[in-house]
């Protein structure tokens, strides 16, 4: 069995008050959006993992992207690059806790990586 879960899924885009209505009325969602930001999140004691809907940080028309906890993300980052994926998003911390990651594989799809 392995640690590395899907935790998260984030939708990006260029209006993110109009997707999170969409989604909060397609699916019957509730988002906190007293983020930086106002990105929106579930509440994880809602029973759905953590849902976030926010703005594309680069201004365009956004992506769909799952996270999987890791045990190091340092570690992760470096296999990822040595089968030939790449680093988009560097480690960091939205919130002074979290530790996030995003890497493309090599043809390009981007997965956020999590360490808890």
């Amino acid at each position: 069995m392995t640690d590395a879960r899907v935790i998260h899924f984030e939708v990006t885009g260029k209006d993110q008050k109009a997707l999170q209505a969409y989604y909060g009325d397609l699916f019957g969602w509730s988002f906190n959006s007293d983020n930086p930001g106002g990105y929106g999140m579930t509440d994880p004691a809602s029973g759905l993992p953590v849902i976030g809907v926010g703005s594309d940080p680069t201004g365009g028309s956004g992506w769909v992207t799952g996270y999987v906890t890791v045990a190091s993300i340092a570690d992760t980052l470096a296999k990822a690059t040595s089968l030939g994926g790449s680093v988009v998003m560097p480690q960091f911390s939205p919130d002074g806790t979290a530790q996030l990651a995003m890497v493309a594989d090599p043809e390009g799809h981007i997965l956020g990586i999590t360490q808890m």
